[in-house]
């Protein structure tokens, strides 16, 4: 029976191992706290897109035509757009042309349709659009004005005026 008292004894010895493994911690834990500063800074961009401006058959009557384009900047970000004279022969702010080969066809690009000023790049007499980025595109209107009575041989005319935002 020397066996029996040891295996009681082993047995006493896992219950009580047991017993404190599965015991109750009274330790008090403690802790400790921070703060992550989370920042970030919004630039100001915009992108630009191409548009068109399109007039009608030319028939020696004066011409106006509305075109578009759009603009795309950051939510309450500020831009100016403004345009080239464009790459007609001889064009300047005051005259722009529209060519076809050596025969050019004089118009004028406007900030507003009632043809009064004309957009360009704030030098002279010459003015910019202005404006402020919703975070999605924004259509801006581009007035055109063909003056009566140019001299145009028949044909398709055109011309590429650029436009810069400064944003």
């Amino acid at each position: 029976m020397k066996y029996t008292h040891v295996k009681s004894a082993m047995v006493a010895a896992v219950a009580v191992a047991l017993g404190l493994a599965f015991a109750p911690v009274s330790a008090s834990a403690s802790t400790a706290t921070a703060t992550i500063a989370v920042s970030t800074t919004v630039t100001n961009s915009c992108t630009i897109n191409n548009g068109t401006l399109s007039f009608a058959a030319y028939t020696g009557t004066a011409l106006t035509a509305t075109g578009t384009f759009t603009v795309n900047c950051t939510n309450n970000g500020d831009y100016t757009i403004a345009l080239n004279k464009g790459t007609g022969t001889g064009a300047s702010f005051t005259n722009r042309y529209m060519t076809n080969g050596s025969y050019e066809l004089g118009y004028n690009i406007y900030t507003t349709s009632g043809d009064t000023t004309v957009w360009g790049d704030g030098t002279g007499s010459t003015a910019t659009v202005s404006g402020t980025g919703t975070g999605s595109s924004q259509t801006i209107n581009v007035y055109g004005a063909i003056p009566a009575n140019e001299s145009a041989t028949s044909g398709t005319y055109t011309d590429t005026v650029t436009a810069t935002i400064t944003y």
